[in-house]
C-alpha cells in the first residue's frame, strides 16, 4: 500500500527525523546554561571584575549571533535548499567552540560565542521546516513542539555536566574547559546529518518533483510519496526575494503575532535563564556557607539552577499534550499570565523574607508555565501562520526578533541587578510577560491555531 506524507503511518524513520533535527534545540538552550556557569566563573579570576554592561554583552553575543543567523540563515534556505545549510550550522558551532577553548580570552570568547549563536540561528529556522513538512498530518504541530521540547535537554544536560565539573574545582581558572561540552554536542549533531537529505517541499517548490520523489522515499520508505496535490500541479513557486523589512510590510500582522511573544517569551527563557546563577545568589537562595569559598558558592547556585531546570521538560510535556486539545494562541496567552504570576509570588517571597522553598517553588512554577506556553507555541505558531513559500524567511524573522528580546532581556539584566536589584529584575519581567499575553490575545489570526 503507498502513502503520502501526511497520511503515512508514525514510524522510526519520523522519530529520527525529529531526533536529528532537534540537536538545534538542545544546543541552543545548551549553550545558555554553558554562558550562566561561564560568567560568575570568569567573574573570580577577572581583574577588574566584568563590569554589568560587560556581563550583559558576554551573555548576549550568542544571542545576537542567533539573531542575525536565523534570519539570513533562514531567507537562504528558501532560496538554496535546506540540506547544505543543515550541515553548515554544526559545522559553524563546533570550529568556534575549539577556537574559543584553544584561546580563552574574553575577546575571543565574545567574537566564538556569536559565531556559535549565528550557526544556531539557522538552527532555528530549518529544524521546524523539516518536521513540519515530513510528519503525519496528526503529529506535525506535536511534532515540532516535541523539537522544541529538546530544549529542556540542553538545559539539564549541560547544567549537570557543569555542576559535575565545577563542585570539585579549586581554581575558576579551569572555565575554558568546560567548552569541551559544546564541542561534544556540535561534532554529535554533525555526524548525524551526514545521511540527510534535501526537503522534499522545497524541492516541489522548484519544480524538481522527481527528486522529490527519491528523497521522500530515503526518508520515510518506498512505501510513501509525496503529498499528490502538490506532486501532480508541477508549478514552480518561486521563493520569496523580499528584502527583511518588505517581507515584514507584507505579513505584518503574522509578524508581530510570531514574532513579539517570541522577543517576550526570551527574556523569561535567555534573560533570567543566563542569570539565573547570579539570581539565585542575589536572592540569597544558594546554601553554601559564609565560610565557603567563592567557587563552592557558584556551584551551590548551579545546582539549584539545575534542579529548576529539570521543571522545564514536564513543562514541555504537558504543552505538547494540550496542542492538540487547545487553540495554540490560548495557550501561549495563558502561559504568559501565568508565568508573570509566579514571578509576583517569587517577588513577594522576595520582598518580605519567606522561606526558600516558597521562592524556588515560584521559580519553578515560572519555568513550567513559560515552558507550556510561551516557549513550546512561539516555536510552533510560525509554521502554522506563514505559507511554505515564505516559511523559511517568516520562521527566521520570527526567531530573529524573539532573539532581540533575548537579546536586550540579557543585556538589561545585570544593569538591572545593579540599579534596583532583584526586586527590580523581577518587577520587569513580570511587566514584560504581561505584554506578551496581551499581543498574543490582541494579533492571533481568526482561524483555528
Amino acid at each position: 500500500m503507498e502513502y503520502t506524507i501526511k497520511d503515512a503511518p508514525f514510524s522510526w524513520k519520523q522519530i529520527r527525523i525529529v531526533a536529528v533535527a532537534s540537536l538545534g534545540q538542545l544546543i541552543g538552550t545548551g549553550l545558555a546554561t554553558l554562558v550562566s556557569v561561564i560568567i560568575p566563573l570568569y567573574q573570580l579570576i577577572s581583574h577588574p571584575q566584568l563590569s554589568s554592561a560587560m556581563q550583559g554583552l558576554v551573555g548576549a553575543m550568542d544571542l545576537i549571533g542567533i539573531m542575525v543567523g536565523s534570519a539570513i540563515l533562514g531567507k537562504l534556505s528558501d532560496k538554496y535548499g535546506y540540506l547544505t545549510l543543515f550541515r553548515l550550522c554544526p559545522l559553524i558551532i563546533l570550529l568556534s567552540s575549539v577556537v574559543a577553548l584553544i584561546f580563552p580570552h574574553i575577546s575571543v570568547l565574545i567574537v566564538c560565542l556569536f559565531l556559535m549563536g549565528f550557526g544556531i540561528g539557522g538552527e532555528y529556522s530549518l529544524d521546524s521546516d523539516y518536521i513540519s513538512e515530513l510528519m503525519p498530518a496528526k503529529w506535525t504541530f506535536t511534532m515540532v513542539g516535541a523539537a522544541k521540547a529538546a530544549s529542556a535537554l540542553g538545559n539539564i544536560i549541560v547544567a549537570l555536566v557543569c555542576f559535575l565539573m565545577v563542585k570539585d574545582w579549586t581554581e575558576a581558572t579551569a572555565w575554558p574547559t568546560l567548552l569541551w561540552i559544546m564541542i561534544a554536542l556540535s561534532g554529535l549533531m554533525l555526524l548525524t546529518r551526514i545521511r540527510f537529505w534535501q526537503s522534499p517541499t522545497w524541492l516541489i517548490s522548484q519544480g524538481r518533483i522527481k527528486e522529490a520523489e527519491m528523497v521522500t522515499k530515503k526518508f520515510l520508505g518506498n512505501d510513501v510519496t509525496i503529498d499528490s496535490p502538490a506532486a501532480n500541479s508541477g508549478d514552480k513557486t518561486v521563493a520569496s526575494k523580499d528584502g527583511f523589512f518588505t517581507f515584514i510590510g507584507k505579513h505584518w500582522k503574522n509578524v508581530i503575532f510570531t514574532g513579539v511573544p517570541w522577543a517576550c517569551e526570551g527574556l523569561g527563557v535567555y534573560g533570567i535563564g543566563v542569570f539565573l546563577p547570579i539570581l539565585v545568589m542575589a536572592l540569597g537562595l544558594e546554601h553554601a556557607g559564609l565560610h565557603e569559598t567563592q567557587i563552592a558558592h557558584v556551584a551551590s547556585s548551579v545546582e539549584i539552577t539545575l534542579w529548576i531546570s529539570c521543571i522545564i521538560l514536564p513543562g514541555f510535556v504537558i504543552g505538547l499534550f494540550l496542542i492538540p486539545k487547545m487553540n495554540g494562541a490560548k495557550q501561549q496567552t495563558w502561559g504568559f499570565l501565568l508565568s508573570g504570576l509566579s514571578l509576583l509570588v517569587l517577588l513577594f517571597a522576595y520582598r518580605n523574607n519567606w522561606p526558600h522553598w516558597i521562592s524556588i517553588g515560584a521559580f519553578m512554577c515560572f519555568e513550567l508555565f513559560l515552558n507550556i506556553g510561551p516557549h513550546l507555541m512561539t516555536y510552533v505558531l510560525p509554521s502554522k501562520v506563514f505559507p511554505v513559500e515564505v516559511r523559511g524567511q517568516g520562521s527566521g524573522i520570527a526567531a530573529s526578533i524573539g532573539k532581540l528580546g533575548a537579546v536586550l532581556g540579557v543585556f538589561f539584566i545585570p544593569v538591572l541587578l545593579k540599579s534596583g536589584g532583584s526586586s527590580l529584575v523581577l518587577v520587569v519581567s513580570i511587566v514584560v510577560m504581561l505584554l506578551g499575553a496581551l499581543v498574543t490575545y490582541v494579533f492571533a489570526p481568526d482561524h483555528k491555531l
